[in-house]
Protein backbone atom coordinates (compact mmCIF):
# COMPACT_ATOMS: atom_id res chain seq x y z
CA UNK A 1 0.00 0.00 0.00
CA UNK A 2 1.26 3.46 -0.86
CA UNK A 3 1.62 6.08 1.85
CA UNK A 4 -0.80 8.99 1.70
CA UNK A 5 0.78 12.33 0.86
CA UNK A 6 -1.77 14.10 3.06
CA UNK A 7 -1.35 14.21 6.82
CA UNK A 8 -4.60 16.01 7.67
CA UNK A 9 -8.08 16.28 6.19
CA UNK A 10 -7.72 20.05 6.53
CA UNK A 11 -5.09 19.95 3.76
CA UNK A 12 -7.58 18.55 1.23
CA UNK A 13 -9.23 20.74 -1.38
CA UNK A 14 -13.03 21.12 -1.36
CA UNK A 15 -13.41 18.60 -4.20
CA UNK A 16 -11.36 15.47 -4.90
CA UNK A 17 -10.86 13.80 -8.25
CA UNK A 18 -9.86 10.15 -8.67
CA UNK A 19 -6.16 11.03 -8.51
CA UNK A 20 -6.57 12.81 -5.16
CA UNK A 21 -8.78 10.05 -3.78
CA UNK A 22 -6.04 7.56 -4.64
CA UNK A 23 -3.32 9.72 -3.06
CA UNK A 24 -5.32 10.27 0.15
CA UNK A 25 -6.13 6.58 0.54
CA UNK A 26 -2.67 5.47 -0.50
CA UNK A 27 -3.90 3.27 -3.34
CA UNK A 28 -3.22 3.07 -7.05
CA UNK A 29 -4.76 5.53 -9.49
CA UNK A 30 -6.83 2.74 -11.02
CA UNK A 31 -8.22 1.87 -7.56
CA UNK A 32 -9.14 5.52 -7.00
CA UNK A 33 -10.88 5.58 -10.37
CA UNK A 34 -12.78 2.38 -9.54
CA UNK A 35 -13.95 3.85 -6.22
CA UNK A 36 -15.33 6.89 -8.01
CA UNK A 37 -17.64 4.52 -9.92
CA UNK A 38 -19.03 2.74 -6.84
CA UNK A 39 -22.73 3.40 -6.15
CA UNK A 40 -22.10 4.47 -2.53
CA UNK A 41 -19.38 6.96 -3.52
CA UNK A 42 -21.09 10.36 -3.90
CA UNK A 43 -19.68 12.12 -6.95
CA UNK A 44 -20.55 15.18 -8.97
CA UNK A 45 -20.18 15.01 -12.71
CA UNK A 46 -18.81 18.16 -14.27
CA UNK A 47 -18.58 17.68 -18.01
CA UNK A 48 -16.44 14.56 -18.40
CA UNK A 49 -14.92 14.86 -14.92
CA UNK A 50 -16.07 13.29 -11.68
CA UNK A 51 -15.28 14.92 -8.35
CA UNK A 52 -16.27 14.14 -4.79
CA UNK A 53 -16.99 16.82 -2.19
CA UNK A 54 -14.50 16.69 0.67
CA UNK A 55 -17.21 16.36 3.32
CA UNK A 56 -18.81 13.42 1.50
CA UNK A 57 -15.40 11.77 1.16
CA UNK A 58 -14.78 12.15 4.90
CA UNK A 59 -18.24 10.71 5.60
CA UNK A 60 -17.53 7.75 3.29
CA UNK A 61 -14.21 7.06 5.04
CA UNK A 62 -15.90 7.15 8.46
CA UNK A 63 -18.62 4.74 7.31
CA UNK A 64 -16.09 2.29 5.88
CA UNK A 65 -13.65 2.37 8.79
CA UNK A 66 -16.12 2.20 11.64
CA UNK A 67 -15.58 5.87 12.43
CA UNK A 68 -11.83 5.54 12.85
CA UNK A 69 -10.55 8.68 11.17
Amino acid sequence: MKESVYKSYDELPLFLNSELVAKVLGVSLSSGYELMHQPDFTVLRVSNCMVMPKDKFMQWVEEHTGGAI
